[in-house]
């Protein structure tokens, strides 16, 4: 390590150094998977750090390894070591020789860590953000937020489309979890205002671009997709500066910044990148109830995690839109900032929505598990162009069909989805959204 470096990186080193020489740790022993040579290359390179031998040789073999994990992860071999050993890898050379110049950097490289390789291993996405909040606290200062909020609630007219003749039933009180279980689980509804108290909308603004930077802190990533349709062949991802994305949108307490690119974070985890987040919403007690197989989509299965619960966030100008597609979870959606409309229909319309052929595509739909778009409907169902010829059994018999319904979510409303149900969403103006898939 240089010899201007702070001392918790160097008292880091060493105990890693120790659980790696060790081999006891059973984090540290799934690295051996990735072959007994990466992993000794892990651990020389590691000593060398610590005890400040060929600092700059030290420095490419961690970047070797962060590359050859990488390759391996995007080239389709998922297995567990990779992901360990491109998390720890970063983790490495993140605190080597971290200063006031090379802060940012390593802020960067741990977001990599959570946002490419999910933070692999036990304990390690809450290492990863005890480091951020370390480097950002000795090296920037504190981001100040001022909450002054008041609870409010507005009407939100729906946006009428040509796809669809009917509205998703608004229900006016919340369904018991019984009748949720046994009834309310087969068909979409909506809960006007349901979250109207949710600290995101009140006391802590999802809508406040001073707040959404106080929680992340200086030099955050996050990956979002460039285009405003994931169908085209212009769509793309990429990770950027949170504060640079933020500033592309109408928020609260600042002057956008004009882009010409649509940018959005879309299906991203970012209470787990921020976690402050999490105690912004409250998850409703019927992500919790078990359901059995929705009429018409018999292969639905939980999500595989220990929760079953997958919670992401949407985050977007005006103008972000979600193609018509299914998806394998039943979703509790609820609109923070702005509003969305969204249209819905039965997976029983299937047969008229015209989805993709099922084949691998390079850029892999943002609402989807895997690399396809055989989820994705070909048709615009936002489209003023009322009967197109290309899709002539969608216009005959899907738009009139009472399970084809659409609806204009506000702040607080809540949507609850069945799975498998088609859905596509646009945002009419800046909008933050959560999605609880279960």
């Amino acid at each position: 390590m240089p010899k201007n470096s702070p001392d918790w990186p160097i008292q880091y080193l060493k105990d890693y150094l120790e659980k790696l020489e060790l081999r006891v740790d059973a984090v540290i022993a799934d690295l051996l998977g990735c072959g007994e040579d990466n992993f000794n290359l892990l651990v020389s390179a590691t000593r060398n750090l610590l005890f400040g031998t060929s600092y700059q040789g030290s420095c490419e073999i961690i970047e070797a390894l962060i590359d050859s994990s990488y390759s391996k992860m995007s080239s389709g071999h998922a297995h567990l070591c990779w992901r360990r050993m491109y998390t720890d890898a970063q983790i490495i050379r993140s605190i080597a020789g971290v200063d006031s110049t090379t802060a940012l950097d390593s802020i960067g490289r741990l977001d990599r860590a959570i946002i490419i390789a999910g933070a692999a291993g036990e304990g390690r996405l809450d290492e990863i953000l005890s480091l951020i909040s370390r480097i950002q606290t000795d090296y920037f200062p504190p981001l100040q937020f001022s909450a002054k909020r008041s609870i409010t609630e507005r009407v939100v007219s729906p946006i009428h489309l040509k796809s669809s003749r009917h509205a998703i039933p608004s229900l006016d009180i919340p369904p018991s979890l019984l009748s949720f279980q046994t009834e309310r689980y087969l068909h979409p509804f909506i809960l006007r205002n349901y979250a109207r108290y949710w600290p995101a909308i009140n006391e802590h603004p999802w809508s406040s671009a001073a707040y959404l930077r106080s929680v992340a802190g200086p030099g955050r990533l996050v990956p979002v997709e460039v285009g405003s349709d994931y169908r085209t062949d212009d769509w793309s991802q990429k990770l950027m500066d949170w504060d640079a994305f933020l500033a592309t949108l109408e928020l609260d307490e600042q002057n956008q910044v004009p882009q010409t690119d649509i940018l959005y974070l879309a299906q991203h985890n970012l209470l787990m990148q921020f976690p402050e987040l999490n105690g912004d919403i409250i998850v409703p007690d019927y992500a919790y109830v078990y359901l059995p197989s929705p009429s018409g989509y018999a292969e639905y299965k939980p999500p595989g995690n220990e929760e079953q619960l997958v919670v992401n966030g949407w985050l977007g100008p005006k103008g972000t839109v979600s193609p018509a597609h299914t998806d394998p979870y039943y979703n509790l959606f609820v609109q923070v900032v702005g509003r969305k409309t969204v249209w819905v229909a039965s997976p029983s319309l299937s047969k008229y929505m015209y989805p993709y052929v099922a084949q691998p595509n390079e850029n892999p739909a943002s609402n989807t598990t895997s690399p396809s778009l055989s989820n994705t409907s070909r048709v615009d169902v936002f489209s003023d162009n009322l009967g197109d010829d290309r899709f002539p059994e969608f216009w005959k018999h899907v738009i009139e069909d009472e399970l084809a319904m659409y609806a204009t979510l506000g702040p607080g409303d809540l949507l609850f989805l069945p799975a498998g149900w088609w859905h596509g969403m646009r945002a009419e103006e800046t909008s933050f959204s959560v999605s609880m898939w279960f």
